[in-house]
């Protein structure tokens, strides 16, 4: 028998937002994003600037932990599911923990998307979820050495998860996906008539 063995693995880390303290009040961080969508201006103006489905913070607020509690609250609660990730991952961080570096809402109406990109510089990157209504886009991850596949012939439709060039994570209310910032990501459109609502971050090794 041939010794067949998985390397280089990549890891993707999904677990309940609560699992963590300090315990985070979905409704009022569902009124927070919305609230602060509603009053940034400047975040609606880069939207149709560059055409972005939807609202995103992500180019206009930076500091949404000093402005709103919640977010305050959340962080500290991202910060344990960060190094637990970070453990998992076997990182050898010498002391100087994993940091936010930045965060940011998301809204994204029905017919919306957001394609296929990296967030370089940073090392840990996530999402948790404030809404995602019946029929909305999963969160779909790109094989890493797609471009380096070259003349490989396709995966069969049965090909076990750890073996496929994209995998998609449906993800509830309340979850928290991380991976490492290098893994390609998108969202689909969605196809929901609600808004898909989420907030999104990166962390860096501080």
């Amino acid at each position: 028998m041939p010794d067949i063995s998985s390397l280089f693995v990549t890891r993707l880390y999904r677990a309940p937002l609560s699992e963590h303290k300090p315990r985070i009040d979905a409704d009022e961080l569902a009124a927070t994003c919305y609230s602060v969508a509603e009053d940034d201006e400047a975040g609606h103006d880069w939207c149709e600037a560059n055409g972005y489905p939807g609202y995103t913070s992500y180019a206009s607020l930076t500091d949404l932990p000093w402005r709103m509690p919640v977010f305050a609250d959340l962080v500290k609660c991202l910060d344990r599911h960060v190094a637990a990730f970070a453990d998992e991952l076997a990182f050898d961080l010498g002391g100087r923990p994993l940091e936010l570096e930045d965060i940011w809402i998301n809204i994204l109406p029905e017919g919306g998307s957001h394609g296929s990109h990296i967030h370089p510089h940073s090392v840990i990157s996530g999402t948790t979820y404030v809404a995602m209504p019946e029929g909305t886009s999963a969160l779909k991850l790109e094989d890493p050495r797609l471009p380096m596949m070259m003349a490989a012939p396709p995966r069969r439709k049965d090909a076990p998860k750890k073996l496929r060039t994209f995998h998609s994570e449906a993800p509830r209310v309340g979850d928290v996906l991380l991976w490492e910032s290098w893994l390609r990501h998108e969202v689909p459109m969605n196809q929901a008539e609600e808004e898909r609502v989420s907030v999104s971050f990166n962390y860096k090794w501080a």
